[in-house]
């Protein structure tokens, strides 16, 4: 007889364990338990990681500025360029580049020391992407680390590459971590600033 009460007593303790340590997991950081619509639901998880990788754990290699050649046509007259080309209108403002483009960007070196922090911070961002898109969880570990590189080595590689992260979020999460615009504007990267070299970035998909 009291070997069953024994038996109640574990099991009842047990069920109270499991009934906190859910608890606790499910107080952490609130998500939906559905998959987002906006997310290709065809790829695994395994896939998407690998896709994150590509994307964004490139690394940047050195590119010269291009400067243009000299034309070896002589220049038409004026009398010739009047009679042969009509009044061009001004071209059109390039488009703000993307968080997506690739091409030249301008960047910061790092000393050895800070290289390797940023990199250790991007390296969990990058998993925290690929984490964020299973049920139950959430970005909070990838915009937390990309806030933390963007504040300490702004004009960096690194710093270019967790805008990218954070612009790349769906809309409601950026709602939800309160990404702003000026976390997720790129654009001062593809200028030219003082102590800053160019590099080539390239995107895999």
């Amino acid at each position: 007889m009291n070997t069953i009460w024994l038996k109640i007593a574990a099991a009842v303790v047990a069920v109270f364990i499991v009934i906190v340590v859910v608890g606790k997991f499910k107080s952490g950081e609130p998500a939906s338990s559905k998959p987002s619509a906006d997310e290709d639901r065809t790829k695994t998880f395994y896939d998407q990681v690998e896709e994150d990788k590509a994307r964004f754990q490139t690394t940047p290699e050195p590119a010269e500025e291009e400067t243009p050649a000299p034309s070896q046509e002589a220049a038409p007259t004026q009398e010739t360029t009047s009679q042969t080309q009509p009044e061009t209108q001004p071209a059109p403002a390039a488009p703000p580049p993307t968080a997506s483009q690739a091409g030249t960007i301008y960047v910061k070196r790092l000393s050895e020391i800070d290289r390797i922090e940023a990199e250790r911070l991007f390296n969990v961002a990058v998993p925290g992407r690929s984490i964020g898109r299973l049920p139950m969880t959430g970005y909070k570990l990838m915009v937390d680390n990309c806030r933390r590189i963007i504040e300490k080595w702004p004009d960096s590689f690194y710093a270019f590459q967790s805008r990218r992260l954070l612009a790349d979020l769906p809309e409601r999460y950026q709602m939800r971590y309160k990404v702003t615009k000026a976390e997720t504007d790129i654009s001062s990267f593809f200028k030219s600033r003082p102590g800053t070299e160019p590099v080539k970035i390239t995107e895999e998909r």
